[in-house]
């Protein structure tokens, strides 16, 4: 899963943050792996440098195979928690999604109730 960070221009993110925050992402989404292709996140300050409470923003985009991009966003009062907020909807929307549409499948290959398959000689 390739995962991409955009900040804008109030923020600063260091390496070794941005490697917990991939690690934060990673772990939320991992075992949506084999659907996920790219995940974006934005990282922003909407108070810029005044300051304030919940005023960090995450916004994460993620790219699924078969499937159409499916975004959420969350505000905390740091860029870990937002991150954390943020990729645990996005864990619970892609699960909704993918299940939705797995459940669909299953169902339309299951035999209907009462009929009787007829089995090829």
């Amino acid at each position: 899963m390739q995962l991409q960070i955009n900040t804008d221009q109030s923020l600063k993110v260091h390496e070794s943050e941005a490697s917990q925050l991939r690690q934060i992402v990673e772990s939320s989404l991992g075992r949506f792996e084999e659907y996920i292709t790219r995940v974006e996140m934005h990282l922003s300050d909407e108070n810029a440098n005044k300051g304030g409470q919940d005023d960090k923003r995450c916004v994460l985009e993620a790219r699924l195979e078969g499937y159409k991009p499916v975004a959420v966003s969350h505000v905390a009062g740091s860029l870990t928690l937002a991150v954390e907020g943020a990729a645990g909807k996005l864990a619970r929307s892609i699960d909704s999604d993918v299940g939705r549409r797995t459940a669909v499948r299953r169902h339309r290959t299951d035999p209907v109730p009462g009929e009787t398959e007829v089995k090829p000689e």
